[in-house]
């Protein structure tokens, strides 16, 4: 099977030259004239693919090839893409820039590699003229294998300015598709851990996208745009089907070639280099949860935390959930006094319940409700956000209590990838499954770890992390289920159970 949609990644030098802006207001401009728009963002991020559904109408994805594994990011494009008439992928930090110590492991320019795609780069011009010149060339340069097929100037303060950067950027041979104003930013709130979500921002949201669109719309060729992603090469394979992935083995890794060169950074280390450590399990084999077909028994119902303080879930968690044979529904933990009637599994993902604390503290019910759901010994799968609320306390204010650990906010930004291997037997996992996940938080939970931790992380730092409890897996680490198909398997298989 071959896919050749047409598609393009938004790309940048940096953070903060206006790569948000951009993508999601081409996408909101491209689906006002009528085309069928999929959006995807490179990396871990929850955030912009919420701006991104809102702009398009259609469910954010992301492609993390460190979460996923290169050889995934095709098929789950091709999974997201499926009937669409152009895709939009929104890049992460600098267009090179990947997990540290990595290589282009994870990176913008791996992601437009792995789908074949031209690149489109977004300069903020701010504060210079002919230098852009120097700037454009080195990105087009530097890795051979990345095509940049345009540039859009960001923040260019007159005609004059533009004409400067014009002039420049004629000797470097790649065409300006977009000029955008100096103007009133479009009104896009930041602040602990970035934007704030759409589910927080309501009709405020709506406008900002609005915004967005019209000035990509007044100021880029979008003629040009769609006539660059038309150029993008096909893509050999299947999309991924979260049915298929549930039966079938993980596809093999791409080889290292595929990777990169060796001047982006070449292939990732090998997990075999690490010191030795008195847990073998942190270095052993990397058993699959679980082995076999997926069992074809009864329905169950799964409730998923959704609403303003719980935003952050990739959509292959509940499109796998659902092919293993649960009925997912949302529940909302600010509002909802119960949860669905028959639960028998809960999963609560990311968010920001510190921002929400008293609110959700003052839904005695619920949390009354998820404790006896837990203790009964529901499964029950818990992330970052999930754990904060499973714990005794945040912030001084009375939590659910399944966990007889404390939460508080902290001014320290813990971020970044982790590899890590489940130490303990769980409803998500085989002591020994190997997983690939990112943290991102300001909070801290203490203890760290329960008598029977959810994760050793083995890189960048050894260390045990979580709790699993009766049916309680808890922790701070987010992971992508589309890597290791079988945790919802087993996931909804625990639910039949118990």
């Amino acid at each position: 099977m071959v896919t050749s949609v047409p598609r393009l990644v938004i790309a940048a030098p940096s953070s903060g030259s206006g790569k948000t802006t951009v993508a999601t207001g081409l996408m909101a401009a491209l689906t006002a004239r009528g085309l069928a728009v999929s959006p995807h963002k490179a990396g871990p991020d929850y955030i912009d693919p919420g701006y991104h559904a809102l702009a398009t109408g259609r469910v954010g994805r992301n492609l993390d090839a460190y979460l996923c594994g290169p050889e995934l990011v095709a098929p789950l494009f091709a999974h997201g893409a499926r009937g669409c008439d152009i895709a939009v992928v929104e890049g992460v930090m600098g267009l090179y820039d990947g997990a540290a110590g990595e290589g282009e492991l994870a990176s913008t320019a791996q992601v437009a590699k792995l789908l074949r795609a031209p690149v489109v780069l977004v300069v903020d011009a701010s504060s210079q003229s002919r230098s852009v010149a120097a700037l454009v060339h080195g990105f087009v340069s530097w890795d051979p294998e990345v095509r940049v097929g345009g540039v859009i100037l960001n923040k260019v303060a007159s005609e004059r300015h533009e004409g400067l950067l014009r002039e420049a950027l004629d000797s470097v041979g790649v065409p300006v598709l977009g000029v955008l104003r100096r103007a009133a930013p479009v009104e896009t709130p930041s602040r602990h851990l970035g934007l704030v979500p759409v589910a927080e921002r309501g009709a405020l949201a709506v406008e900002a996208v609005a915004a967005m669109a019209a000035q990509v719309g007044g100021g880029c060729d979008l003629a040009a745009l769609v006539a660059l992603a038309r150029s993008a090469g096909p893509l050999a394979g299947a999309g991924w089907d979260a049915g298929e992935a549930l039966v079938s083995p993980p596809p093999p890794p791409l080889p290292s070639p595929t990777l990169g060169s060796a001047r982006a950074g070449g292939p990732p280390s090998s997990p075999g280099a690490l010191p030795p450590d008195p847990r073998p399990a942190l270095d052993g084999p990397r058993p699959h949860t679980p082995d076999g077909p997926a069992d074809a028994g009864r329905t169950v119902r799964v409730a998923v935390a959704g609403g303003a303080a719980f935003t952050f879930s990739y959509a292959e968690h509940a499109e796998l959930l659902a092919a293993a044979g649960a009925e997912v529904v949302v529940f909302d933990p600010l509002r909802d006094e119960e949860l669905p009637e028959g639960t028998a599994g809960l999963v609560i993902g990311g968010g920001f319940p510190e921002v929400y604390a008293a609110e959700l503290s003052a839904n005695e019910a619920l949390r009354e409700a998820v404790g006896d759901l837990a203790l009964g010994g529901a499964p029950v799968a818990a992330e970052c956000a999930g754990l904060l609320y499973l714990c005794r306390e945040l912030d001084g204010l009375p939590m659910c209590g399944v966990l007889d650990a404390s939460a508080r906010m902290s001014e320290r930004l813990t971020l970044g990838y982790r590899d890590a291997v489940a130490v303990s037997d769980s409803a998500l996992a085989r002591a020994g499954t190997r997983m690939r996940g990112h943290e991102f938080h300001r909070t801290v939970v203490e203890p760290v770890a329960g008598d029977e931790p959810a994760w050793g992380m083995r890189a960048p730092e050894r260390r045990v992390e979580g709790f699993v409890q009766r049916g309680v897996h808890a922790s701070y680490l987010h992971t992508h289920w589309a890597s290791e198909p079988g945790v919802a398997r087993r996931f909804v298989e625990r639910c039949r159970t118990s």
